[in-house]
């Protein structure tokens, strides 16, 4: 039958056509972005492909056939339609950003024929041809098929009507397989036309009903795909406008904290997302489209010159960092030579300060820059430590004779004679001076044990002092008299307000006498030491 390969061609897409769409290029990421994105490749509109093709009629609205079809026998019985078993529902061809895949092609259904004698219920053929369809008691004439057996002529008109009947199994096939509906709303129409216009034999009003019934299930199915297409629609939608809410968040930051690499990174893959939802993707308008894209271009746009503000700035800072340490590299080397150990070291203290307190410079650079004022100090440092060990050598002989004095001096301790242990010390004391310089190492350890005899003799010296301060003693003595007056008052004061019975006097003579008495016996005990 003609029509029918076409048609299940026309449902499915062509290898050739996914391999177009695969191979189109996307643009880089560094070329200027259109303010209007262009439709992917290969993303052709299911409408374009017609779902039937009908057979061409040289008569359909003539009643004499230009050129009569060769008669053909007609087969004794005919078989009633059938259609073919169902099949598991296609997968849609605007699933988002899937790889588009061939649609498996539909088993075409038995061809249908109908027998003359069933034929022959619904019409009446004259001798010369004509032939009328009989519909409810109504003669409709079909047309004439002249120079022609009369079984002949029905048969031409019965294979009309067998074509539309194919025509309706294949639709209501594609129906039960859930194909996309395109067009199908279309050909069941055509087909209802050209049931309607009666220039075919056959069970007419069957075929009228199961158009019909055909018409009602297409625009389910066109309802449903609708519905599956408007949420595809909103979950693409979701999607596009959280990857431009994204960008407009990283481009929102403020550059100082940005992790440029990552951020960067993270809008190459944001920019990667939205091409792949562009060439793959259900379509949402060209309108929304288009504002979504100038909301992403432009978060683009600004992330791109924030960066490029953010690293010119940076080379900036780079520039005046390395300018700054290159001084302090040029100052460290020249202070490499010298000799004045104490000096030159502490200057080289104050340049590292002054080092780590000025910006950085790229790494590299910084690296590199470290590595000089390093080698300036090591230079010196070197050079000290050279010279600090000849004197160490030179030295190492003092050493001994001062630990010999310092097991002399701490045999001083504990100090039972003052005066005796001052000129023990004293003696030391001589002969330390006179026994010279120690090796660096041992300096502090020899000096610290000899500080600790002196301190030791001292604090005797000082205690020995307050004690017999004669400016101390005679002041002592001063506020004994004074206090002693004081006391013999407070006594009298006491026996009278006893003798005058005045409580309140009594118990305030006696609480001044009882402090009073207390200072005398501390003072007394400090004219004891004094004595």
């Amino acid at each position: 039958m003609q029509g029918v390969d076409a048609t299940v061609a026309d449902a499915v897409g062509t290898p050739e056509a996914e391999a177009s769409a695969a191979a189109e290029p996307v643009a880089a990421e560094t070329e200027a972005e259109p303010g209007v994105q262009p439709e992917a490749a290969g993303d052709t509109d299911a409408s374009d492909a017609p779902d039937v093709q009908t057979e061409a009629t040289d008569d359909a609205g003539s009643t004499e056939p230009s050129v009569p079809l060769a008669p053909e026998p007609a087969p004794l019985s005919t078989p009633s339609p059938s259609t073919a078993p169902a099949r598991a529902p296609l997968p849609t061809a605007m699933a988002p950003r899937p790889l588009k895949k061939a649609a498996q092609p539909l088993a075409a259904p038995p061809a249908h024929s109908t027998s003359l004698e069933e034929a022959g219920r619904f019409a009446r053929v004259e001798e010369d041809g004509h032939v009328f369809l009989l519909v409810d008691g109504a003669e409709h004439p079909v047309g004439q098929y002249p120079d022609a057996t009369r079984e002949e002529a029905l048969g031409y008109f019965v294979r009309k009507y067998d074509d539309v009947v194919a025509q309706v199994a294949l639709l209501e096939q594609r129906v039960q397989a859930k194909a996309p509906s395109s067009d199908m709303a279309k050909t069941a129409k055509h087909l209802r036309t050209q049931v309607g216009e009666r220039k075919m034999v056959g069970d007419v009003l069957a075929l009228e009903a199961r158009i019909d019934a055909l018409l009602g299930e297409i625009g389910g199915l066109e309802k449903a795909e609708r519905a599956a297409q408007d949420a595809l629609k909103a979950k693409e939608l979701a999607a596009r406008e959280a990857i431009v809410a994204e960008a407009e968040e990283l481009a929102e930051r403020d550059p100082s904290t940005v992790q440029w690499k990552a951020s960067s990174t993270r809008m190459n893959e944001l920019f990667e997302m939205w091409k792949a939802a562009q060439k793959n993707g259900p379509r949402l308008g060209r309108g929304t489209e288009d504002a979504l894209w100038k909301r992403f271009r432009s978060a683009r746009t600004v992330f791109d010159r924030h960066r490029r503000a953010y690293f010119s700035q940076l080379d900036s800072d780079n520039a005046e960092a390395k300018q700054a340490k290159e001084a302090l590299i040029r100052r460290a080397e020249q202070l490499s030579d010298s000799t004045d150990w104490g000096q030159t070291a502490a200057e080289y203290r104050h340049l590292m300060d002054e080092w780590k307190s000025s910006k950085r410079a790229s790494r590299k650079d910084d690296d590199a820059l470290w590595a000089r004022f390093r080698a300036a100090q090591d230079r010196f440092f070197e050079a000290r430590k050279a010279a600090n060990e000849a004197v160490d050598e030179e030295y190492a002989g003092n050493l001994g004779v001062k630990e010999a004095l310092l097991k002399e001096a701490q045999q001083i301790l504990p100090i039972r004679d003052l005066a005796a242990a001052k000129k023990a010390l004293q003696s030391v004391r001589d002969r330390w001076d006179e026994a010279g310089k120690v090796p660096r190492a041992d300096m502090g350890r020899i000096d610290a044990g000899l500080r600790k005899v002196e301190d030791a003799v001292k604090a005797a010296d000082d205690e020995h002092w307050t004690k017999t301060n004669p400016e101390t003693k005679a002041r002592t003595n001063s506020a004994l008299s004074q206090l002693e007056a004081t006391i013999a008052q407070l006594r009298d004061d006491l026996a009278d307000a006893e003798s005058a019975g005045n409580a309140k006097k009594i118990a305030s003579a006696r609480e001044a006498l009882a402090a009073r008495e207390q200072w005398l016996e501390m003072l007394q005990r400090s004219a004891q030491d004094f004595s």
